[in-house]
């Protein structure tokens, strides 16, 4: 104890040790509040869970698919669309926005209709991989961004018994493709690849890319 009581009194004293750089430190703990153009649980936790400041701002569009529209499209037309609707009645910035949409052998997979139409989007789903994707529009003052980030998920092969069971607890129904990888749907989840946010309807990382520019 002594001999390092002894070191420390000849450590250099807090003067002469390099400045920390406070200004950078600053720039990546200082995150600008959002308007949430979004009425997602899903997308409000995720920012909560991060510290990331918003405030929700919902907004109702029609999100019906274009004919031929590929689905990165698709997503980016509506993330884009939900972004500049919330602004004109919010008049808040920056605006963040997202859409999510599920593709499997190049057919997109939105929330289902009803409950068979949700036991057909699992029938599609199981036994194979997915890709999920996610348009984020990002509306501020001077600009307006717009990217998708995609994952791919693999899924479980399901019985019968399963989907009906699936179906049944309700989770499936306002979810793109039928399920919920934070919910009951994970136990049927084998494989993930990419961002695992991006699945829940938010990829964090992507925005936080999109903020930094």
């Amino acid at each position: 104890m002594e001999e390092t009581h002894n070191n420390q009194t000849h450590a250099p004293q807090s003067q002469d040790l390099p400045a920390p750089e406070v200004s950078n430190m600053k720039a990546a703990n200082d995150l600008p509040k959002l308007l949430l153009a979004s009425s997602s649980p899903r997308r409000s936790q995720i920012l909560q869970m991060v510290g990331w400041p918003f405030e929700p701002g919902p907004i109702e569009i029609d999100e019906s698919l274009r004919d031929g529209e590929p689905a990165r499209e698709y997503v980016s037309r509506l993330a884009e669309a939900k972004a500049r609707a919330s602004a004109e009645v919010h008049a808040h910035r920056p605006v963040l926005a997202a859409d999510t949409t599920v593709v499997v052998d190049e057919h997109i997979l939105a929330k289902p209709a009803d409950v068979d139409d949700g036991k057909r989007m699992l029938r599609l789903l199981q036994g194979r991989w997915h890709q999920v994707l996610t348009g984020i529009a990002l509306l501020t003052e001077t600009a307006t961004e717009v990217d998708v980030e995609m994952t791919e998920v693999r899924f479980a092969p399901m019985s019968e018994a399963e989907i009906d069971w699936y179906v049944r607890t309700e989770e499936p129904m306002d979810k793109a493709g039928a399920y919920a990888i934070q919910g009951k749907g994970a136990r049927f989840i084998e494989g993930i690849k990419g961002d695992y946010l991006n699945v829940m309807g938010l990829p964090l990382r992507l925005l936080y890319e999109m903020i930094r520019k």
